[in-house]
């Protein structure tokens, strides 16, 4: 190219280039832990579906007895075995009131009278009962997460932290009564107090804390030799003040994982129980005993058993969803860096 010739620029030379191979720095802005932890947890699609699954089987346990018109041991042998039939569902096919290719509203000249769930062979209306029943099953969460945190966190702390011959007592106890089976214990129960409720919290309290008590004390073990816990104890701090105030913020997220891993179990067992006939005694309800008086009447009226079954898979579904959800959201490699 000669000096003379003119360099002529065209519009499309001062244009960026696009490439794939070019990484901007992207700069995150500094959010607090509780901050993080809550936006894992919304992005988490599975744990807000469990969460919303939980907060709309509460809101039904809670509202729908309160509302019904029908009582909950209230026999109505006119009205027996009728299926399900919901106003606004009759008309596409759905809960319509047929079984066996027959209208058994019609058939038994019942009118006016709606029937979600349907009826079971006592013509009780198994809406109420379901719902009635549920609120057990969330009455035996709480109490799954209460004794947990009192009672197998505490213990899992303490036989962590003292170690040697403390630990060695404590965990050959954890093993004797893991060893004894859980319907052992339940009949035991039974034999002493009269079923019903109490005795299931009293089985809870002797086994169900054993899980939580072991992830407690491995999560001890692993922090008691961390600097600032030798940095506690040279400053005079008390063993409760170490335990409770310096290790346990450390790991109550793993914590209350685990307890939102132990409350399908809980539910799973007191389910069982009623099931056998060691938990809630008929003519009380639980979801347990509706899926067992139903079991008898499976062939001819499925829906009794599928329905309160149904609500009880989802109920513990969603608890482990959520746990689920939890334990990604605590994690802090989760954390996109």
């Amino acid at each position: 190219m000669s000096s003379e010739e003119k360099i002529v620029f065209q519009e499309d030379d001062f244009k960026l280039a696009h490439r794939k191979d070019l990484h901007i720095d992207k700069v995150y802005e500094n959010n607090s832990f509780w901050k993080d932890f809550f936006i894992r947890l919304v992005a988490n699609k599975g744990a807000i579906v469990g969460l919303i699954c939980i907060c709309i089987i509460i809101i039904l346990a809670v509202v729908a007895p309160m509302i019904s018109p029908f009582e909950i041991n209230g026999n109505n042998l006119a009205h027996q075995s009728l299926p399900p039939k919901i106003p606004f569902l009759q008309n596409l096919g759905i809960a319509d009131g047929y079984a066996r290719g027959k209208d058994m509203y019609a058939v038994k000249k019942v009118k006016d009278v709606f029937y979600f769930f349907g009826t079971d062979t006592m013509g009780r209306d198994i809406w109420l009962r379901t719902w009635s029943g549920t609120r057990i099953s969330l009455l035996v969460a709480a109490a799954a997460i209460v004794i947990d945190m009192a009672v197998g966190m505490t213990y899992g702390l303490i036989s962590g932290y003292f170690g040697g011959r403390v630990d060695m007592i404590m965990q050959r106890i954890v093993e004797i009564i893991n060893s004894i089976p859980t319907l052992v214990i339940a009949t035991l129960m039974l034999v002493i107090l009269k079923p019903g409720i109490i005795p299931i919290l009293f089985v809870l309290v002797l086994t169900g804390w054993i899980g939580m008590s072991r992830i407690a004390r491995a999560q001890m073990l692993k922090l008691k030799e961390q600097e600032f816990v030798l940095a506690s104890k040279t400053l005079g701090a008390s063993d409760m003040h170490i335990i409770f105030k310096d290790i346990l913020p450390n790991i109550f997220g793993q914590l209350i994982i685990m307890s939102m891993f132990s409350i399908p179990n809980a539910i799973f067992m007191e389910t069982t129980l009623s099931f056998v006939g060691l938990g809630i005694p008929a003519p009380n309800v639980s979801l347990g005993v509706m899926i067992s008086e139903g079991f008898k009447s499976f062939m001819i009226s499925p829906y009794m058993t599928i329905i309160p079954a149904m609500v009880l898979a989802i109920l513990m579904l969603s608890f482990n969803l959520l746990a689920d959800g939890l334990k990604d959201a605590f994690d802090p490699k989760m954390k996109e860096m």
